[in-house]
């Protein structure tokens, strides 16, 4: 029994002895840290404000902030470790080879790490472009260091890891999309009367854009009609509502006017 409790003893004398001597730099350490963290929150604030008015690409921007402050941390890290007495030397020598490791066991997470830097720096593509690559297109909605989320037409989103991106082929849209559409038209028809109406109802469509202005001509001619190609602009957002808005005006303007869209009937009808 008093041997246990010259154990008991000697524990707590220990603990009190650790207490005293370590419990003020552990103290000093956790003040220096929250410190750092708040430096580090403000002085990323500062320079963002700085950066706004130079017009810097947002996804760059973001990116350098992170970078300061991830820095200001670090310092304020090896200040709080220097207060705990670690010796700093052997501890980045050990990181380093840990390092090594991690790396080896990493390098998916390290290519798409590299490809985000690629992509931020030489930005072949910008949030709120309409890019298609890997067989998927979307609206670019936040570019990260280690993936791109892009929103598609249907609302769905869609994520790319970065290293899918850089050294592939990449369709970039911009911030305009130009509509493909077409429609038959008889033979007998007055062409420049369709045309017109073509011209009237894009000019009425508010999705559709003046500059540029939408292209309309005659695509082909084919065994039993003509092909008027209708190509105008819109913005991105607007692309997949305008394509059936512009057929439903168009059938009813052509009814109106007394132009014929072709369809198998008309060929039996003119045979």
């Amino acid at each position: 029994m008093n041997e246990q409790i010259e154990t008991l003893q000697r524990i707590k004398n220990n603990g009190i002895d650790l207490l005293m001597e370590f419990g003020p730099k552990v103290l000093s350490a956790t003040v220096i840290m929250v410190i750092g963290f708040l430096v580090a929150r403000w002085i990323g604030k500062v320079f963002l404000r700085a950066v706004r008015p130079l017009k810097f690409d947002t996804t760059l921007q973001t990116l350098l902030a992170r970078i300061i402050r991830i820095i200001v941390l670090l310092v304020f890290l090896l200040m709080a470790l220097q207060n705990l007495g670690v010796q700093l030397l052997p501890l980045i020598a050990g990181l380093g080879v840990a390092g090594a490791g991690i790396a080896l066991a990493m390098q998916g997470v390290l290519g798409n790490l590299v490809a985000g830097l690629t992509i931020i720096f030489t930005r072949p593509f910008r949030v709120g472009e309409y890019v298609s690559m890997q067989g998927v297109e979307g609206r670019v909605e936040v570019v990260t260091l280690f993936s791109t989320k892009l929103s598609h037409a249907d609302r769905s989103i869609v994520i790319v890891p970065n290293r899918k991106i850089v050294g592939e082929i990449l369709h970039n849209y911009g911030t305009l999309r130009q509509l493909s559409l077409s429609v038959l038209v008889a033979y007998g028809t007055n062409i420049s009367q369709a045309m017109q109406v073509v011209q009237a109802v894009l000019g009425a469509n508010t999705r559709v854009l003046k500059d540029p202005a939408p292209a309309v001509g005659i695509a082909n001619l084919k065994d039993v009609a003509i092909e008027i190609a209708i190509k105008p602009w819109t913005q991105v957002a607007d692309a997949g509502a305008a394509g059936p808005e512009i057929y439903n005006d168009l059938l009813e303007s052509f009814r109106a006017a007394g132009i014929q869209i072709y369809t198998p009937a008309t060929r039996v009808v003119a045979a």
